[in-house]
C-alpha cells in the first residue's frame, strides 16, 4: 500500500518459486516515497507476515530504500547475491532485486518504471542523473516522444526475458506438477507422494491417504514399520478393523509395547524382528495386503503415526500382483527372489489362516511365493542386520544396489553424472564410507560397456530456518533427530544443499521421504525410494578387506530403473477377472526401454520407441548448495529465534 500522493513510480511483480511472475497475485504498486508493504498487500494468509512488514522509500532514480519493521527477516537478492535483512534492518535495492519477503517465501521483485506524471524509463532516469540534462538538449519533442516509447518498450521486454528465463516455450515445474495425474494401470511405475494438510489442491495431485491403499476385501494384512500408534491408525484407517488377520511388525520399545498389547485388537500380532546388533532398528515401512485375487505391495516412508501421515514430505510405491496358476508355482523372479529373501529374515511367529474358497495356509515368508510378480516394475533393495559374507554380501545394503546396478545399462548422458542423497537422519560418517557409498551408487555401465565413473554427491537436508518456518515449526525437528556431532563434521560441508520443493508445494513440509538418485538436469538414471537414511546401521560398511559387510538395522526400499517390464493393469480390488486387467502370465512381459524422468522435465512423453516415465520428486534438481549463511539443522542445538508458532528450541 502506497502511502505517498507522489506518482506511481514501479511495481513489486510477484513470483513463483521459480522466479517467473505469478499472474495470480496483483502486482503491489509503488509511489514515489514512502511505501507499506504487508498482510494486507498480497492475498496470501501467513500470520509469520506482519501488516507492517516492511516500508519501501521509492526514489526517481530507480533505486528503493528498504527497512525491515516485523520481526522477521526478509531476504533481498540482487544479481548472484543473497542477503538477510532482520528487524530494523535496511538496504537500497536497484531495479531487478527479488525481495523473499519470508526467506523463501512470498517473491517479488522490484521494478522501477515510469509513472503518470514521469513516463521516462529506470535507464533513462540514470541517464539522466549520471550524465546531466545536457545530453537530450536540441532534442526535438518528436524525437524525445521517439526515444522514450523505444526505452519503455526496451525496458518492458528486459523485465519480461528476466521474468521468462527459462524460455516461453517451457512449462513450468509447478504447472507440470499441478497435472500429474497418473493412470491406474501405470500406477506401479512410478510412486506417489502422500497428502499434506494445509497444502492448496494442486499440490495433493495425485497423492494419497492411508486409506487409499488399505481398501477392499483384505484377508491378511503385514504391517511392517518403526512406530506405530494403533489408535491413530485404527481411526485413520477403519478398513483395519474388518481384516480377520493383522500382524503389525514394528520397532518400538518397550514402554509403546505394553501399551500396544493392552490396546490391540485380539486378532492382531505384534512382532519384534530380531537385532543381534547393537544400536539397530526394525526401520522398513511396507504394508503386504492379501486379496481373495492377489496381493498387494506397498513400500513407503511413513511411520504408522498422525505427523507422518499429515505434515511431510513421504513417499509411496505400491503394486498389485495376481496369484500364480499351476503352471508357474516353481517359477520366480528378481523381484521376487528380493521380497522372499528379505520376509525370511524377519522370522515372524508363523500362524494360520482359512481363505474363503482358497484353503488353509500357513503364513510365512514361503507363503509369498504364491503370487506372480513376474510384472514387476521395480527392484527391492533392503538391509537386515548382520555380518553378510559370501553370496550374502551381495543380497543387502549397498553392495546389493551396487549389484543390480552393475547389470544395467544406462544412457551415456549419466556418465560421471552427479548423484543426489536426500533422507532425514544423518549417521556418524566419515570420508571413507561416503567414498565406499558412492562407488555403489556410481555403479553400472553406459550402452558401449563403459562404466559409468563415479559421481559427486550433494546432500539434500533442511536448514534451520527450513524447519523454524516449516508447517510444525521446530516440532518438526523431532523427526530429523541428527546431532551436532554428525551434522557439524567439516568434511560434511562440501556435500549441503537446500531442500527446494516450491514447484510441489512442499518447501514447508518437511522431508521425510527418503530418496537417492543419479541425474542429469531432469533425467534420471535411476531412483531409489526407501527407508534408508545415510548411515552405516542402514546401508552398511564394508569389512575385513571388503569381503564382509556389517549392517544393524532393518530397511526396504524400491528402486526405479530404465529397463524394466512394462507393468501390469491388474488390481487387487478392481472389479475385473484377472484376464480383463491387461496382466500376463509369469515370463510372459514384455521389455521395453523406458526413460525416468522428473516432472520438470520438458519433451515429448514417447520418444524413439521409448517410454518416459515421470517421477514426482519433490525436491528441485540440481540441487542448490547451501550459501554463507545457510546452518543445517541439528536437533540438540538451541534456537531462541521464534518459529511460525512463537516456539523456541528446545521448548
Amino acid at each position: 500500500m502506497a502511502e505517498s500522493s507522489q506518482s506511481q513510480i514501479g511495481f513489486l511483480v510477484p513470483l513463483d518459486h521459480n522466479l517467473k511472475e505469478d499472474t495470480s497475485i496483483p502486482k503491489i504498486p509503488l509511489s514515489e516515497g514512502q511505501n507499506i508493504v504487508g498482510r494486507d498487500s498480497i492475498p496470501v494468509t501467513d500470520k509469520r507476515l506482519s501488516r507492517k512488514h516492511l516500508t519501501l522509500n521509492a526514489s526517481l532514480d530507480g533505486s528503493a530504500d528498504v527497512l525491515v519493521e516485523g520481526t522477521n527477516p526478509i531476504v533481498v537478492r540482487s544479481s548472484d547475491q543473497r542477503k538477510k535483512l532482520l528487524s530494523r534492518e535496511r538496504l537500497t535495492i536497484k531495479h531487478g532485486d527479488v525481495i523473499e519477503l519470508i526467506p523463501g517465501h512470498h517473491f517479488f521483485k522490484y521494478v522501477a518504471s515510469g509513472g503518470e506524471k514521469n513516463t521516462e524509463s529506470p535507464n533513462s532516469w540514470r541517464r539522466t542523473k549520471n550524465e546531466g540534462t545536457k545530453v537530450w538538449e536540441g532534442e526535438a519533442p518528436s524525437q524525445k516522444r521517439m526515444r522514450r516509447v523505444s526505452e519503455d518498450e526496451a525496458s518492458a521486454r528486459s523485465l519480461q526475458a528476466e521474468l521468462d528465463d527459462d524460455s516461453l516455450a517451457q512449462e513450468s515445474s509447478l504447472e507440470a506438477f499441478r497435472h500429474f495425474n497418473v493412470p491406474n494401470d501405470e500406477l506401479p511405475l512410478t510412486f506417489r507422494l502422500l497428502q499434506v494438510q494445509g497444502l492448496p489442491a494442486w499440490a495433493n495431485t495425485s497423492s494419497v491417504s492411508i486409506g487409499d491403499v488399505i481398501q477392499g476385501n483384505v484377508l491378511i494384512a503385514i504391517l511392517s514399520n518403526y512406530m506405530v500408534d494403533i489408535d491413530w491408525l485404527i481411526s485413520a484407517c477403519p478398513t483395519l478393523e474388518k481384516v480377520p488377520q493383522v500382524l503389525v511388525i514394528h520397532g518400538e520399545g518397550d514402554g509403546t509395547l505394553e501399551y500396544m498389547k493392552r490396546n490391540k485388537p485380539a486378532n492382531w500380532i505384534l512382532h519384534k524382528p530380531p537385532l543381534p546388533i547393537s544400536y539397530g532398528t526394525h526401520h522398513s515401512k511396507a504394508m503386504l495386503l492379501v486379496y481373495p485375487r492377489g496381493v498387494r505391495i506397498i513400500v513407503h516412508t511413513a511411520n504408522l503415526i498422525y505427523v507422518d501421515w499429515n505434515n511431510k514430505s513421504q513417499g509411496l510405491w505400491m503394486q498389485d500382483f495376481p496369484w500364480k496358476d499351476q503352471s508357474s508355482l516353481n517359477k520366480g523372479c528378481g523381484f521376487e527372489s528380493d521380497l522372499i529373501d528379505y520376509l525370511s529374515a524377519l522370522k515372524w511367529p508363523e500362524f494360520t489362516s482359512n481363505l474363503p474358497a482358497l484353503g488353509n495356509f500357513s503364513i510365512n515368508s514361503s507363503f509369498f511365493k504364491k503370487f506372480d510378480y513376474s510384472n514387476a516394475v521395480v527392484r527391492l533393495i533392503a538391509s537386515v542386520p548382520g555380518y553378510h559374507t559370501g553370496p550374502n554380501l551381495k543380497k543387502w545394503g549397498h553392495i546389493k544396489l551396487r549389484t543390480v546396478l552393475q547389470e544395467c545399462i544406462f544412457d551415456k548422458q549419466f556418465q560421471k553424472s552427479p548423484l543426489v542423497y536426500q533422507f532425514s537422519s544423518l549417521g556418524s560418517l566419515d570420508e571413507k564410507w561416503m567414498s565406499e557409498l558412492a562407488s555403489s551408487m556410481s555403479a553400472g555401465v553406459s550402452e558401449d560397456k563403459t562404466p559409468l565413473g563415479l559421481g559427486e554427491p550433494l546432500i539434500i537436508w533442511p536448514t534451520v530456518e527450513d524447519v523454524r518456518c516449516s508447517l510444525e515449526g521446530y516440532a518438526a525437528g523431532n523427526s530429523i533427530p541428527s546431532p551436532q556431532k554428525n551434522v557439524e563434521k567439516v568434511f560434511l560441508k562440501k556435500y549441503w544443499a537446500k531442500w527446494k520443493a516450491g514447484h510441489s508445494g512442499r518447501c514447508r513440509a518437511m522431508p521425510h521421504i527418503k530418496t537417492y538418485t543419479r541425474y542429469n538436469g531432469q533425467n534420471l538414471a535411476w531412483l531409489l525410494l526407501t527407508s534408508a537414511n545415510l548411515s552405516k546401521a542402514a546401508w552398511g560398511a564394508l569389512q575385513k578387506n571388503n569381503s564382509q559387510s556389517m549392517i544393524r538395522s532393518y530397511e526396504l526400499g524400491v528402486l526405479f530403473l530404465p529397463s524394466i517390464k512394462h507393468g501390469c493393469g491388474f488390481s487387487c480390488t478392481g472389479n475385473g477377472n484377472i484376464s480383463e486387467d491387461k496382466c500376463g502370465s509369469l515370463g510372459s512381459s514384455e521389455v521395453k526401454r523406458t526413460k525416468l524422468v522428473t516432472l520438470a522435465w520438458q519433451g515429448s512423453r514417447k520418444q524413439n520407441s521409448s517410454e518416459v516415465i515421470p517421477l514426482p520428486v519433490p525436491y528441485e534438481l540440481p540441487p542448490q548448495p547451501y550459501s554463507s549463511e545457510d546452518v543445517p539443522w541439528s536437533w540438540d542445538r538451541q534456537y531462541h529465534k521464534k518459529d511460525v508458532y512463537g516456539q523456541v528450541w528446545p521448548r
